[in-house]
């Protein structure tokens, strides 16, 4: 069974951890598809935990299928497809899995190019299963410095037993190179050798070497707060959903404007809910009154089961009090 190894979300070791940028910043800049795009529409998600999902990635295919024999473009958003179909895992099995990915790419894809994503998913099914038993090294485990350094080496060379150099830099290489950076930052920050005024020289020959697409990554939270931010003041002012959408388009581009307005109305859904909820919680604690203590609790249970999905119910606690 493919498990989903832990520790290995290097990232956060450098980023806020803000939940919108997930809607804006999807990865890499996407390269150029001079041929048919193949439709982002994936079919019904037959798992309940993808159910009302969007797919992540995105299939291509280059016009001169010359450029990569089977003309499908290999990227990052093509590794998102495939984590995106493997997020099931635990809900179905991993031959499972990999049947519907296959029917999918062979519905979405060329013959050629369908042929060549299959055969890439096969090998990113084995080393993500390779990746679990790397993980159980006693050197590669712990969150020191060292420890992340010595995975971020393992998995590299793990990878490059399933995917030649091509392939390994086109769907991994910028994940591999803010990972990096990263580490490197967290390695002078925690370096007692140096004066406050070399880990700032150190920092800053790090940020002059940065590409733009890891400038751009590191700025983006901090960029989303800004906004996000600025949307809170002009609700204060009265500014209505239009004048926020334009403001994020403007700022972002407008399908970014409309994840983050989906976002809004999902929020608000939300705690429309959980005032409902409390609501009728307050009714049945009045009716249970005089009740015993398991009479009450019982009769709390079913009202959070007849509100609440159980994943659900695992928010209900932060409302509670």
């Amino acid at each position: 069974m493919l498990l989903k190894p832990k520790g290995w979300a290097l990232v956060a070791v450098a980023v806020i951890a803000v939940t919108v940028l997930v809607a804006l910043w999807p990865g890499q800049p996407a390269p150029p598809v001079i041929g048919p795009v193949a439709s982002s529409d994936s079919g019904p998600a037959t798992s309940r935990s993808m159910q009302g999902t969007a797919p992540d990635g995105q299939l291509r295919v280059l016009g001169d299928s010359a450029a990569s024999g089977s003309g499908l473009v290999v990227d990052v958003e093509l590794r998102k497809f495939f984590d995106y179909h493997l997020s099931a895992v635990g809900e179905k099995s991993i031959a499972a899995i990999r049947a519907e990915t296959e029917a999918e790419l062979e519905r979405r894809l060329p013959a050629a190019a369908a042929a060549h994503a299959k055969r890439l998913f096969g090998l990113y099914l084995a080393f993500k299963t390779a990746l679990v038993d790397l993980e159980q090294r006693p050197e590669l485990v712990g969150n020191g410095v060292a420890a992340l350094r010595a995975r971020l080496v393992g998995m590299q060379q793990l990878r490059a037993q399933y995917f030649d150099e091509r392939e390994a830099q086109a769907m991994f290489g910028f994940d591999d190179a803010y990972d990096l950076d990263a580490i490197s930052r967290l390695e002078i920050s925690q370096d007692n050798t140096l004066t406050e005024l070399q880990k700032q020289q150190a920092l800053g020959a790090l940020d002059v070497a940065r590409s733009a697409e890891l400038r751009d990554a590191h700025d983006a939270p901090l960029a989303v707060l800004r906004l996000e931010e600025a949307t809170v003041k002009m609700r204060q002012s009265g500014a209505s959903d239009d004048d926020i959408y334009r403001a994020r388009a403007a700022a972002f581009d407008p399908q970014a404007a409309a994840r983050l307005a989906e976002l809004d109305r999902d929020e608000a859904a939300w705690k429309a809910r959980i005032q409902t909820y409390l609501a009728a919680r307050d009714q049945v604690l009045l009716a249970q009154a005089g009740q015993s203590e398991p009479l009450r609790l019982a009769a709390l249970a079913a009202l959070r089961t007849a509100k609440f999905t159980p994943d659900e119910q695992k928010r209900l606690a932060a409302y509670e009090r």
